[in-house]
């Protein structure tokens, strides 16, 4: 037989009449038989009572923690996927922040050259212009001295022809007087003697 066809509790055990036999069991000695075990089935009971409280409750918590781990799961993998998700955002913007980075370095530095580049023609122009404006300077000197040179070589020559008009040959000293007049006169071509030939 099945178990649910029979339930026993201890109110049953205390409830049952035994019949009368010749020759039966001492009733006194049954009677307190059947407290024993109607204080066994009652105890029996709340154990098994306490006992399914006990795995209410057990069952209770084993859900509870099922439902945690669950969640704490879920927390994992969201966790994962969102550190998967950050890592790859982080590599993306490091990706980014270094491409930009080369290109500002590159923008800086074709600056730096398109300025140095600058600098520099600048500079060849001011060396040209230096180089003409000492080469006219030089023209300059050179046309200077060579009017110095012509000019110097004019007085020169002029001194010259004015030494030879002055002086009279050696040894003819002109005797002072008429005779001073006289030569004066025959240097600018007139007779010496008064006009008589």
């Amino acid at each position: 037989m099945a178990d649910e066809t029979f339930r026993l509790t201890a109110l049953d055990v205390r409830r049952y009449e035994f019949g009368a036999a010749l020759r039966g069991y001492d009733k006194a000695s049954v009677d307190r038989f059947r407290e024993q075990v109607a204080a066994e089935i009652e105890r029996l009971t709340r154990a098994n009572q306490e006992i399914e409280a006990k795995a209410r409750s057990a069952l209770e918590q084993l859900k509870s923690f099922r439902e945690r781990d669950r969640a704490l799961n879920e927390a994992l993998i969201s966790a994962q996927q969102l550190r998967t998700e950050t890592k790859e955002q982080a590599d993306r913007e490091a990706e980014l922040i270094r491409r930009e980075a080369e290109m500002e370095a590159q923008r800086i530095v074709n600056d730096a050259h398109e300025i140095a580049q600058r600098h520099a023609d600048q500079l060849r122009g001011e060396v040209r212009r230096l180089e003409d404006e000492i080469a006219g300077m030089d023209r300059v000197h050179r046309t200077y001295m060579a009017q110095l040179r012509l000019l110097a070589e004019r007085q020169l020559a002029e001194l010259a022809a004015a030494e030879e008009r002055t002086l009279p040959p050696f040894g003819r000293v002109p005797a002072l007087g008429a005779g001073f007049g006289a030569s004066l006169g025959a240097g600018r071509g007139e007779p010496q003697d008064g006009g008589q030939g």
